[in-house]
């Protein structure tokens, strides 16, 4: 019998990358408020525990909406990329003018994707396990035309992702190349999904839909 895996997000790259991989989730997006949160947050708080902290709340606001019949066997999903880059963390840009800023500095240098993943096992109602990890990625950015950037930003693609950029859109057109997991900078980690659901006790046969 299939694991119900629930997806707490409405990333379409991440429903993607999941889809790809054979899995057919029930996605529920939470109402998180990030920005609250991250404000709530110590100044020293680590860059790897805020995405970590994001995607456990996600996590937990989704679980307390699932009904009966989906937490009787589920295991739920959430997760949070920004992009590090200067010594900073950043989301996503929201507006043209942001995402143009970010990508003049971007440009020809190097950051750091990183996603929180926060995996709750769900058995009978009750929460059996819960994990909770962060993994980084390093992406080398190109150095886009004044022309390509402007129809990058026309395109409105970067004003809503982590960083300002996607790897499986337009954006991986002004991308150099990445060091590490590519499906992390799209914002899921297979790799470590796999050693979560293991650490939960599921193999990735259990969730996958024939």
């Amino acid at each position: 019998m299939t694991t119900q895996l629930v997806l707490g997000s409405a990333s379409t790259g991440r429903l993607r990358v999941l889809q790809q991989a054979g899995v057919q989730p029930l996605v529920v997006v939470s109402d998180v408020d990030e920005d609250a949160l991250i404000e709530g947050l110590g100044p020293d708080t680590a860059t790897e525990a805020v995405v970590a902290k994001l995607a456990n709340a996600k996590a937990v606001d989704v679980a307390a909406k699932l009904p009966a019949e989906v937490t009787a066997d589920c295991v739920v999903l959430g997760c949070d990329s920004m992009l590090y880059f200067d010594g900073e963390l950043r989301g996503k840009p929201g507006s043209a003018e942001v995402a143009l800023r970010q990508w003049h500095a971007m440009a020809g240098n190097t950051g750091h994707l990183l996603t929180g993943h926060a995996l709750l096992r769900i058995s009978d109602g009750v929460i059996t396990h819960t994990g909770s990890e962060t993994r980084s990625t390093t992406v080398h950015f190109a150095q886009p035309t004044d022309a390509e950037l402007a129809a990058y930003l026309d395109s409105g693609e970067p004003l809503n992702v982590a960083g300002a950029f996607t790897l499986d859109g337009l954006g991986g057109w002004l991308i150099e190349r990445i060091d590490g997991d590519p499906s992390n900078v799209i914002g899921i980690s297979l790799p470590l999904v796999r050693a979560m659901l293991a650490a939960a006790g599921l193999s990735i046969a259990e969730v996958w839909h024939p």
